[in-house]
C-alpha cells in the first residue's frame, strides 16, 4: 500500500475523518495534539475511540496521541489500551529516545494491539538521537519528521536549507534501521509552487512521503512520490543489465548500487 501523503485531521472534526481517502490521502491521521486545544482533548480523544472506519476503504488510518510524558498522553494510551479503534499506525510525538517507543511498545504488546508505531521526531534531543530512535523497536515503521518544532528549538528559520541536515539525518537514521522517513508538512497551504519544489527535494533525498495539513496538498505530494512510467522502465532495465555485474542502460554504465535503488523504486518505496 502507497504511504505517499498523511493528512492530518483534528480530532475534533469527526466528519472529516471519511472524507480523507476522496480526497486523496493515503494515511489519515486523526491529531489528538497541536490540532486540539486542551479543554478540548477529551471530546477528540472519545472521537478517535469512536471512529469505526470502512474497512473495504484502501485508506490507512493513524492516531497521533500527545507525548508520553504528559497527562493527556497518558490519558490517550489508557484510552487505547481499553478500547482501541481499528488503526494501523500511533504516531508518538516529541519523541527524544528510543526508551519512549519502548514504553509504548510494550503496553501495545500487552494489549494486544497490532498497531505500528510512527516516531515524530522534532526537537534538538530528538535529531541527536536519531539513530538510536530509528532502531528502538521491530514495531517502529516510520520516523516523520517535524519542522516547525525543531526549528522554533534551534531558533532557526522554518525553510528547506536551514533544516537540511536534520533531514539527512531522519533519512540517513531511517535507511540504516530500514524504516521509511515522512517528511514534515509544507505549512503554506496557498503556495502550491512550494510544495512541488520542497515534495520533490524531500523525495530527492529518500523520504518516502510527506505530511499534509490540508486535502488541498495531497495531489502535489501524491505526484511527487509517485515515479513516472519512464523511470520505472528505466529501472527495470537497470536491474536487467545488472544481473550479470556491470552493465550500461542509455550510456551510463550502471552497477550494484545503482541496481539496489532500481530495485527499492520497483517495490514501491
Amino acid at each position: 500500500m502507497p504511504r505517499r501523503s498523511w493528512l492530518f485531521t483534528p480530532g475534533t472534526r469527526p466528519e472529516r475523518f471519511s472524507r480523507a481517502a476522496a480526497a486523496g490521502a493515503d494515511v489519515l491521521i486523526i491529531d489528538l495534539e497541536d490540532a486540539v486545544a486542551p479543554a478540548d482533548k477529551p471530546t477528540a480523544r472519545n472521537n478517535a475511540i469512536q471512529y469505526n472506519p470502512d474497512a473495504t476503504s484502501p485508506l490507512q488510518h493513524a492516531l497521533r496521541i500527545n507525548a508520553i510524558d504528559t497527562r493527556a498522553g497518558l490519558a490517550d494510551i489508557e484510552a487505547l489500551l481499553a478500547n482501541a479503534p481499528p488503526l494501523d499506525f500511533i504516531i508518538l510525538p516529541k519523541v527524544e529516545s528510543a526508551t519512549h517507543l519502548r514504553i509504548l511498545d510494550a503496553l501495545l504488546n500487552e494489549a494486544g494491539l497490532p498497531a505500528r508505531l510512527v516516531a515524530l521526531v522534532e526537537t534538538a534531543r530528538g535529531v541527536a538521537a536519531v539513530e538510536r530512535i530509528a532502531a528502538a523497536t521491530p514495531r517502529l515503521t516510520h520516523i516523520m519528521f517535524g519542522a516547525a518544532d525543531f526549528a522554533a528549538d534551534l531558533g532557526a528559520g522554518p525553510g528547506w536549507a536551514p533544516l537540511l541536515h536534520a533531514r539527512g539525518n531522519i533519512v540517513t537514521a531511517c535507511a540504516a534501521a530500514g524504516i521509511a522517513a515522512i517528511d514534515a508538512p509544507f505549512f503554506a497551504i496557498n503556495d502550491t509552487t512550494g510544495l512541488t519544489q520542497e515534495t520533490e527535494a524531500a523525495a530527492a533525498m529518500g523520504f518516502a512521503g510527506k505530511a499534509a495539513i490540508h486535502p488541498s496538498q495531497l495531489a502535489a505530494i501524491n505526484t511527487g512520490f509517485t515515479p513516472p512510467d519512464h523511470a520505472i522502465e528505466t529501472a527495470r532495465r537497470i536491474v536487467a543489465a545488472c544481473e550479470a555485474g556491470v552493465g550500461q542502460v542509455d550510456g551510463r554504465m550502471v552497477d550494484a548500487a545503482m541496481a539496489r535503488r532500481a530495485q527499492r523504486l520497483l517495490a514501491g518505496e
